[in-house]
């Protein structure tokens, strides 16, 4: 069985430690940070859109703070999602029309809106909203860790991140466990700044976003979407973009299975928040921290990749403390993001507190309140 220190991360928010009462006043740096950087105003509408198993206590703390800043809240509490398409006739009607008349959406649901063809992102950029997902981390301890870093210092990271990959033709990822692919034809997700209409973002931020034309090698999957931690390597080999060949005995046969016709890669991630948890957080947490990277693999459609929709078999795959080469030069180094210590990203931390402590990227320290950031209500 494979030896991975966090395979102890929960399976839904059902199943995912609750927060006491008073620790609402530990979780607000972080919701603060999250209001800045979905900018609300007063008098916005804003519709929290919770799963029936979301902590009340998130959903109590992100909801006051909205109606502080002076903003209209509703709270939805819904049903889980599954995911991959794995319950895609379920009725989202009541959802989709909440959504439609929503200024500002902040969605706390396990699987996201990848994985549902009404709340895909082609439907929300058809929309005035701004959609906030908090796609397994609607949680407290999300909200402690990730969500404290000012989002002035994640910004810095992203767009330092985008100047140096801007014109890259290549990215290659290994692992200790024997992942080596290399990804070419690279489209970076830009950085936008404030949310406009239609843009979607993840809570907490996370990292810099890209679509390779490319992809060629083997991926060694530590955990994913539908397998969990893999009980013996899951190894996925690579061709012209496409996934050819799946190993690795019940987690294999279990991969295959959501998607039939097959898969292609669709996107990767480079990890840029220092302060998001690894161990005991969730995939979608870990993904984000600082020297992670993941990638999501997505099913065919008729035998083809289809971008424009939900592949309804959308897999996340994880390498936890990988090395990244950008065109041959280092980036991350055994899962150290070497950009933390670039003199440039230590001034915008200083304007917080210490940049060591700002910038540690030991996920067990828990940033203290008074270094969170400077914007109050």
């Amino acid at each position: 069985m494979t030896n991975n220190p966090y395979a102890g991360s929960p399976f839904s928010y059902v199943n995912a430690s609750a927060a006491g009462p008073y620790s609402i006043v530990e979780l607000m740096p972080g919701v603060r940070n999250l209001l800045a950087y979905v900018q609300l105003k007063a008098g916005e509408r804003v519709l929290l859109l919770m799963e029936h198993t979301v902590d009340p206590v998130v959903v109590q703390a992100i909801g006051a703070a909205a109606a502080y800043v002076g903003a209209d809240v509703r709270v939805l509490s819904v049903p889980p999602f599954s995911p991959g398409g794995w319950d895609r006739e379920a009725p989202l009607d009541i959802e989709t029309a909440a959504f439609h008349e929503a200024d500002v959406v902040i969605s706390g649901t396990w699987w996201g809106e990848v994985h549902t063809e009404p709340l895909f992102f082609d439907q929300i950029k058809s929309r005035s909203s701004r959609f906030l997902s908090l796609h397994m981390t609607a949680t407290a301890a999300a909200l402690v860790t990730g969500g404290r870093l000012p989002p002035e210092v994640f910004y810095a990271l992203l767009r330092r991140t985008l100047h140096q990959v801007a014109g890259a033709e290549s990215v290659r990822v290994t692992s200790a466990l024997g992942t080596d692919v290399t990804f070419s034809g690279l489209a970076w997700d830009p950085d936008p700044g404030a949310l406009r209409p239609g843009d979607w973002r993840p809570f907490p931020y996370g990292g810099a976003n890209f679509w390779p034309r490319d992809t060629e090698g083997v991926i060694v999957v530590e955990d994913c979407t539908f397998t969990g931690v893999p009980e013996e390597p899951l190894r996925l080999t690579l061709e012209n973009n496409l996934v050819r060949k799946i190993e690795g005995g019940m987690a294999a046969d279990q991969l295959r299975r959501y998607a039939p016709d097959g898969y292609y890669m669709r996107h990767g991630l480079v990890g840029l928040n220092p302060k998001v948890r690894i161990a005991g957080g969730t995939q979608f947490e870990r993904e984000k921290h600082a020297g992670a990277f993941y990638c999501g693999i997505d099913g065919l459609t008729n035998g083809a990749p289809i971008k424009s929709g939900p592949g309804f078999a959308h897999c996340d795959c994880q390498v936890d403390r990988p090395t990244v080469l950008v065109d041959g030069e280092p980036f991350i180094e055994k899962g150290r993001l070497l950009m933390l210590d670039d003199p440039d990203i230590r001034e915008v931390a200083a304007r917080f507190g210490p940049p060591d402590v700002i910038l540690d990227d030991n996920p067990l320290m828990i940033l203290p309140r008074r270094f969170t950031g400077i914007e109050t209500y």
